[in-house]
């Protein structure tokens, strides 16, 4: 049956360790398939929601775990509990973005494995609408499905796909706060099956306001009509660290802000909102002007795009071939900063 049981203490404290609770898969449901994926009793659904509920009351006393309503755009945040409270819902789709082995062992209820990497290749070969409209759509994505990505690296991974599903209309798509290890410290059920979706139909309809070129860049650096952000290392923008690109440095008048900055190191949860707001203040990157992130192949860069609509952008675009291709090109003008912005104590010898 889905959920074996659940013994709840109201005096017990919020674990510290993550100790989750595993979905009983030992015994058929007799349950008819869902649109997208398996569905348990109705029955076994009221039990689940009540218990999933009163997890919810307990770990939102707990500071670590409360959502921060402080974002200006925070709809597109979801917390743990919340999240739990709708695994019912249909409606939803959840994708988890880690490797297959992880995938394996264990993932929140309802989601389907997404392999990052063949994403992130297949959107730099190429913007085929059609091809992505039956990507996602076999995804049992709709027009109207809220979508829920997680990962287990700092939402770098989910980052990436939630920028692409944007850029390709999804309008409902959210990051979970704290990715896996988030769901892990609220306690909450795991799974160990392979679910599977059913294709819906899906029309893909690109959304070019949200990818950067690099001939927009060039032509940007004459006029400052964008405002450019260095996602990478210090290492990288300094050009102490090339990687494997002809040439190392920053794009000229780049402001720097490392992406894993905006997140929680212990928790992998964003960083509040007041402390976020201090972070772009510091490496004068300001909310109200149109921005585009890039790092080395779009995959850090998508974290900065959110993490600036998170707090209230409007006009944010991911330089999606980021510096693999600004770095090997020839007719872009490469420097080497005398120090990071956020590091301005610092030289970057």
């Amino acid at each position: 049956m889905y959920l074996n049981r659940l013994e709840i203490d109201p005096n017990r404290p919020i674990p510290t360790t993550p100790r989750p609770l595993r979905v009983d898969r030992s015994q058929p449901s007799g349950n008819e398939a869902s649109p997208r994926r398996n569905a348990p009793s109705l029955l076994l659904l009221r039990v689940r929601t009540a218990t999933l509920l009163l997890i919810g009351t307990m770990v939102a006393g707990s500071p670590a775990l409360a959502a921060d309503p402080g974002y200006p755009s925070g709809q597109w945040l979801i917390e743990p509990t919340k999240l739990a409270e709708s695994l019912a819902d249909d409606s939803w789709v959840i994708l988890d973005a880690r490797d297959e082995a992880s995938f394996a062992e264990g993932h929140i209820p309802g989601a389907i494995r997404i392999d990052p990497g063949q994403w992130a290749k297949a959107f730099s070969d190429g913007q085929d609408a059609a091809e992505w409209s039956q990507r996602i759509g076999e995804l049992g994505i709709a027009a109207d499905t809220t979508v829920v990505l997680y990962d287990d690296v700092r939402s770098k991974d989910a980052s990436r796909i939630w920028w692409i599903l944007r850029y390709w209309g999804v309008s409902d798509a959210r990051l979970l706060n704290g990715g896996w290890l988030g769901w892990q410290a609220a306690d909450l059920p795991i799974d160990d099956s392979q679910p599977s979706a059913t294709a819906v139909q899906f029309e893909a309809v690109p959304a070019p306001v949200r990818l950067a070129t690099k001939d927009q860049l060039i032509d940007s650096l004459a006029d400052r009509s964008l405002q450019i952000v260095d996602t990478r290392s210090a290492a990288e923008f300094c050009g102490i660290k090339p990687l494997d690109n002809q040439r190392a440095g920053a794009v000229p008048g780049a402001k720097h802000l490392e992406w894993v900055d905006l997140i929680d190191d212990q928790t992998h949860r964003f960083k509040p909102a007041d402390e976020l707001k201090r972070l772009f203040d510091a490496a004068g990157i300001r909310l109200d002007r149109p921005t585009a992130t890039y790092c080395q192949s779009g995959g850090r860069a998508s974290v900065m795009a959110y993490g600036l609509e998170l707090m209230g952008a409007s006009d944010v675009r991911n330089y999606y071939r980021s510096w693999a291709e600004w770095g090997n090109a020839e007719n872009t003008p490469v420097i080497k900063p005398e120090s990071p912005n956020r590091y301005q104590e610092n030289d970057c010898r």
